[in-house]
């Protein structure tokens, strides 16, 4: 039996061919025969360093690299048509990726911002851009607040659900400490028939009356608030001031730090105390005297 061998080169040629024309095969030729030559020449540099006791560390770095770009250089000339084509798909899918989730994305950023920065707590009162609530959850894409009526200091019945991401374009206000108590302030505007100096100090003690019961704790409270935001501010005792509208209206400012809870309560007993000395004033004739008249002194003692 005779062998065909032009036949059988033939088919060889063409094997090889198929060989190295395959990118797998190739790529793997090209890393065994880099890492051999990387292997083989740092082991003769090191062996000769050692014969002749030199240091060639440096050298053996240098070899080590350059191979190291030498097949990195090979495998990305031999797959350059796959990766360009691979790279401007996954560029394209990855900018509509981005461009369809990117909300969901800077909610996830806000939500580690949240984790790092910790500008509140769970149970915290806070104000993001004109929303204030009571932080009740947080997760990757939200938080939820239930809304509060900062001006009466109670809830409103209402859930609200923030966006993580609003919480890095809007400015964060921690209103944790109105939780408890708060400086309330509030306003009564009357005509200037009557002079509210007349009994304004009675305004006083009566606003001092009504805050009696928890001043030690106001003021311990106040106390406690100072030192923590490293600030001065107003209160324990309630402050009362008069000014003028831009109508010439009598305005008489109160400011009282008490129990949130307690808040509007003491503020309706003030203006009730406030409107019966004023109406018990215009009766009995203790009012503004006219322009060119003289006021004697009776006229200005505050009513009993």
């Amino acid at each position: 039996m005779s062998i065909d061998f032009p036949h059988v080169l033939e088919h060889f040629s063409l094997f090889l061919s198929a060989l190295f024309n395959n990118k797998v095969v190739l790529t793997i030729l090209v890393t065994f025969l880099t890492l051999g030559v990387k292997y083989a020449l740092v082991k003769t540099v090191r062996n000769r360093a050692i014969s002749k006791g030199k240091d060639k560390r440096d050298l053996v770095n240098n070899i080590k690299n350059f191979l190291n770009f030498v097949m990195l250089f090979l495998l990305l000339s031999l797959w350059a048509g796959e990766l360009q084509t691979f790279a401007l798909s996954i560029a394209a899918f990855a900018v509509a990726i981005v461009l369809a989730t990117r909300e969901f994305i800077q909610c996830m950023i806000g939500f580690f911002y949240l984790a790092s920065t910790r500008p509140f707590r769970i149970g915290d009162w806070v104000q993001v851009g004109d929303i204030v609530g009571e932080v009740s959850e947080t997760d990757w894409m939200k938080s939820t607040l239930l809304e509060v009526d900062i001006h009466k200091y109670e809830y409103t019945g209402k859930t609200l659900f923030i966006p993580n991401n609003a919480m890095i374009t809007n400015t964060i206000k921690n209103l944790n400490f109105l939780k408890r108590y708060a400086t309330h302030h509030f306003n009564i505007t009357r005509d200037q028939s009557v002079n509210p100096y007349l009994f304004i100090d009675q305004l006083q003690q009566k606003a001092e009356l009504y805050c009696e019961d928890f001043k030690d704790v106001a003021h311990r409270y106040s106390q406690t608030i100072e030192r923590r935001l490293d600030v001065k501010i107003a209160g324990p005792d309630p402050h009362i001031n008069v000014s003028t509208s831009e109508v010439g209206d009598s305005v008489v400012t109160v400011a009282i730090f008490c129990p949130t809870e307690r808040a509007i309560e003491i503020e309706q007993k003030l203006i009730k105390d406030f409107m019966t000395m004023w109406f018990a004033a215009k009766r009995s004739g203790n009012i503004e005297p006219r322009e060119g008249t003289e006021v004697s002194s009776d006229d200005r003692q505050p009513i009993s």
